[in-house]
Order: structure tokens, then sequence, then C-alpha cells
């Protein structure tokens, strides 16, 4: 029978495992990997255990995919960020895609509503 370390180890490992996918699946191709996020809410994290190990998990799991992770606790839940520095080209590509949101959104606003 593996001692209670080994299950430990294990059990840590396939956080980061679910994590690193979690991570993985926020990611727009377009972005080159960059602009990464993810946001656990608290029903999560008390899924996954005890807050140090999720945070230490998750940049873990961010290392594994080339970020330059950061945890932030905001009322309950947990923001793991990609903190490195944007290519300008993918910069520029993620400023025209907000842009275009607001400019939609905006315009969505001003059509009359139906009843």
């Amino acid at each position: 029978m593996p001692d209670k370390d080994e299950l430990a180890r294990r059990r840590y490992e396939k956080l980061v495992e679910r994590l690193e996918s979690l991570m993985q699946g926020t990611l727009k191709p377009e972005y080159q990997g960059y602009y990464g996020q993810l946001v656990l809410g608290a029903d999560d994290l008390a899924e996954m255990g005890e807050l140090k190990d999720v945070r230490r998990a998750a940049r873990e799991a961010g290392r594994r995919l080339g970020w330059k992770a950061t945890t932030h606790l905001v009322g309950g839940r947990l923001f793991v960020l990609d903190e490195r520095e944007v290519p300008e080209e993918i910069e520029r590509l993620a400023g025209n895609a907000a842009a275009a949101a607001i400019d939609r959104a905006w315009e969505e606003g001003r059509r009359p509503r139906l009843t």
C-alpha cells in the first residue's frame, strides 16, 4: 500500500493536470497562448482542496503552459492570470477584438426592443 506522501503527491499531480487542462481550455488560438486566465469560484475551490495547494498547483500548471502565472483571491474567487509581456501584434489583435465586441454591444443596446 502506498504511503501517505505518495498519495499526497499523486493527488497534487492530478490537481495540476486538471488545472492545466482548464487553463489550456481558456486560451484563444489566435492569441498564441497569451492572455491566459482562469477564474475558480468558491464551489470549485472547495472541491479542489486547500487553497494554498490549489494556488501552488495553479502556478505549476501555468509554468507547464509557459505562463508567468500569478494567483489572486478576490471575493471568494481565485483568479489565475498569465502576467507575461504580450507581443505587440497579439496585443493589437486582442485590442481590435475587444473594440469590436464593445461596438457590437453598443449597437445592440441602440436597437429598438420588440415587445
